[in-house]
C-alpha cells in the first residue's frame, strides 16, 4: 500500500471515529454511569484486559496499569487528531492535580503515534501519564461499552476495580469532579 493511500485511510478512519463520537455524545444522555454489577460478561472480561495492560509512553517506557491498583482510575481513550479529546485535557489535568493526593490517577491512552503525542505534549502540558495504544484497543473500548468506537471515551474505575462511570464523548469537568469527589471519600 502506498504512503498516500495509507495516509488517506488513516485520515478517513480518524474522521469517521470523530464523527461517530460526536454523534453518539450528542445522542446519548450526559450521564452514563454503569455499576459493575450490571456489566455484561464481555464488559467484565474487557475490564480485566484493560487493567492488565502494560503500554509504552511516548518515550517508550512501559507503564503497567497494575501500578495504579487500589486507586480511583480515570482512563481516557483519546487521539491528537480528535478536537473533543484535546478540549478535555486541560480540565482533566486540573482535576488530576486537584485529586492527586486523594488516591486518584488519570491515564490517557492515545490511539495515535508516539511522535504525535510527543508533539502534542510539547504544546500542551498534561499532568498525567499518556500512553500509546495501537488501533486494536478500539475493539477493547467497544467491549467496554463504546459501541460507536468513537473518541473520546472515558472510564472511571473505583478503588475496588469496578467501573463507576462510562462516557462516550466529551466529559464535562463538573460531572467528573462530582464523581471523583464521591469516589475519593472512600
Amino acid at each position: 500500500m502506498s504512503r498516500s493511500t495509507t495516509l488517506a485511510l488513516v485520515i478517513t478512519v480518524a474522521l469517521a471515529s470523530v464523527a461517530a463520537g460526536l454523534y453518539t455524545s450528542y445522542s446519548t444522555s450526559a450521564n452514563a454511569a454503569t455499576p459493575t454489577a450490571s456489566l455484561s460478561q464481555t464488559q467484565r472480561t474487557a475490564l480485566s484486559k484493560l487493567l492488565a495492560l502494560d503500554l509504552p509512553d511516548a518515550k517508550g517506557t512501559q507503564q503497567p496499569f497494575s501500578t495504579w491498583k487500589g486507586k480511583v482510575l480515570v482512563v481516557n481513550f483519546w487521539a491528537t487528531w480528535c478536537p473533543p479529546c484535546r478540549k478535555e485535557i486541560p480540565a482533566f489535568s486540573a482535576l488530576s492535580r486537584k485529586y492527586a493526593g486523594k488516591g486518584v490517577q488519570f491515564v490517557g491512552i492515545s490511539i495515535d503515534t508516539a511522535k504525535n503525542v510527543t508533539g502534542f505534549q510539547a504544546k500542551q502540558v498534561v499532568d498525567y501519564p499518556l500512553v500509546i495504544g495501537d488501533p486494536s484497543l478500539v475493539q477493547l473500548t467497544e467491549e467496554l461499552g463504546n459501541s460507536a468506537q468513537g473518541l473520546p471515551f472515558t472510564l472511571v474505575i473505583d478503588r475496588s476495580g469496578s467501573i463507576s462511570l462510562i462516557k462516550l464523548g466529551e466529559l464535562s469537568e463538573q460531572e467528573l469532579d462530582r464523581k471523583l469527589a464521591e469516589l475519593s471519600k472512600s
